[in-house]
């Protein structure tokens, strides 16, 4: 673990997991049966996952930032028969328990909690030897829930034996470089789906994981200096926490042991990631995809500098870029991003969605739009649900937020679509500024401004307000949350009246 530095040998991994596989048994855990875990970056996620993994269970980890409701809602909607929480998030296990009625078991790591059982004196007497039916389990994960309750991603289990390994596990080994050599940094939190597949697939591979109980920048660089990270993966958010470090402070630590960093989760602006090649050597690779495991897609540094802006070609599934109509459009064209030859996965319990999701065709869509170039290489616009109509023009909110999210004064940014009499809607920026910086109309000014500078002027925001960016620890904006807080007048937010200079 990054800041408590507690640690956990293979052998007390092989050890604990077994002792843990024992007890789903013991309780009536059948391959294919299903579990929740709710609980923190802490050493104790490690076994527990892993005993489901071997156990042939599908396991759901809980965003333990959501309110009571929202994480008692996926605890029963997965059906889980067995949740494991953080002492620390006893409240929240709680009231899942209270909405879950197909729960038989609560138990607790980390402390005790009243009417859960430890998870130490529970597995005290088990063996440590594998169980006798081990065979290969699965994540499964929910959407963000960004823009509606979260969806639950049900995966086919394999049913090959523990030790097959899964898709990912072998990616990373294959194109990824992974091995018994690696070390592994994971500074996001284990219910997201890449900091959970990669840290585990970090194991799969023989490699050593750092974990990060929480992203800080300068700590980042502190871990890599010191156990000499090989592999680490980033959101783009976490790319500007980096650069706007003080350069002494950026200076005082090594990074050249890295050989690659990953990113994911969000659109890169170009000129983040121009500076972190720049600062870390052209080892960056980025990859396009979604927990429903659909399309994937990837390029790395070289490729990158020649495509700049793109996310890569197709390593898995084919890809099809379709007007409003369903039909194909040609290079350069912005229309809505499908994958085809893929497979097939289904929302658990909601076939509407599900059926939502694909095209007559078996096409899959998570909602994107974007473009591809003559070399068959994509480029992403924006979420469907962020585009912002004004006068009749698209504007994509992700361009607004890559031309000011390096300015000196801001520390974060969203853009959102506002109801607007003439244009129907206008762009409106909300910034939370850096440190020491005073904002108010002066400021607003000089954003304004200085977008127009960067961008055609129907693309500026044409107002600014400063607060607070909500985003999900994944870097994913809440712009669901900010259109309400920003449209509704019944709703206060912390940015006071929009300056419109």
């Amino acid at each position: 673990m990054g800041a408590g530095g507690e640690t956990l040998t293979y052998r007390e991994l092989e050890e604990r997991s077994n002792r843990i596989a024992h007890l789903f048994r013991s309780r009536g855990l059948r391959p294919g049966d299903h579990i929740a875990i709710l609980m923190r970056n802490q050493l104790e996620v490690f076994p527990v996952v892993w005993a489901a993994q071997r156990s042939g269970l599908l396991y759901t980890p809980v965003n333990w930032h959501l309110s009571a409701e929202e994480a008692a809602y996926i605890v029963a909607n997965c059906g889980a028969r067995l949740l494991i929480h953080s002492a620390s998030l006893t409240d929240l296990a709680e009231a899942a328990e209270a909405a879950a009625p197909q729960l038989r078991s609560r138990l607790v790591v980390g402390g005790s909690a009243a009417g859960a059982e430890r998870v130490e004196e529970a597995i005290a007497d088990l063996p440590s030897t594998p169980i006798r039916d081990e065979s290969e389990g699965y994540y499964m994960l929910y959407s963000s829930g960004t823009t509606g309750r979260p969806k639950g991603i049900l995966p086919t289990l394999t049913g090959q034996p523990f030790g097959a390994g899964l898709g990912i596990d072998h990616l990373m080994g294959t194109a990824f470089g992974f091995g018994p050599d690696s070390v592994y940094l994971s500074p996001g939190p284990l219910y997201h789906a890449a900091p959970l597949g990669w840290t585990f697939g970090t194991v799969r591979n023989g490699g050593t994981a750092i974990v990060m109980e929480k992203f800080d920048a300068e700590q980042t660089l502190r871990l890599i200096d010191r156990f000499r990270v090989t592999h680490a993966q980033f959101v783009p958010t976490m790319f500007v926490r980096m650069l706007k470090l003080p350069s002494d402070i950026r200076e005082r630590y090594d990074v050249s042991s890295i050989h690659l960093v990953v990113h994911a989760a969000a659109p890169c602006p170009v000129e983040v990631k121009e500076r972190m090649i720049e600062w870390f050597g052209p080892k960056l690779t980025e990859f396009y995809s979604g927990s429903e495991g659909t399309g994937f897609f990837m390029i790395d540094t070289p490729e990158w500098l020649t495509h700049r802006g793109s996310v890569g070609k197709a390593v898995q599934g084919v890809v099809h870029i379709c007007d409003d109509a369903g039909n194909e459009l040609a290079p350069g064209e912005v229309g809505t991003v499908w994958f085809g030859d893929i497979r097939r996965f289904e929302y658990l319990g909601d076939p509407a969605k599900t059926a939502e999701a694909f095209n007559d065709k078996g096409w899959n869509t998570l909602g994107d739009l974007g473009h591809v170039d003559r070399d068959g290489y994509l480029y992403l616009s924006a979420r469907r649900s962020d585009l912002i109509l004004s006068g009749g023009v698209n504007i994509y909110p992700q361009e607004i937020e890559d031309a000011l999210t390096l300015h000196p004064a801001v520390l974060d940014v969203a853009v959102i679509g506002l109801p607007d009499d003439e244009m129907g809607q206008r762009v409106h920026a909300v910034v939370q500024p850096a440190a020491d910086v005073t904002p108010g109309p002066d400021l607003a000014r000089e954003l304004i401004d200085y977008c127009r500078d960067r961008l055609a002027h129907y693309k500026a925001p044409r107002s600014v307000s400063f607060g607070e960016v909500p985003r999900l620890p994944s870097g994913k904006i809440l712009r669901r949350q900010l259109l309400a807080d920003y449209v509704d007048p019944r709703r206060p937010h912390s940015a006071g009246n929009p300056s419109r200079p």
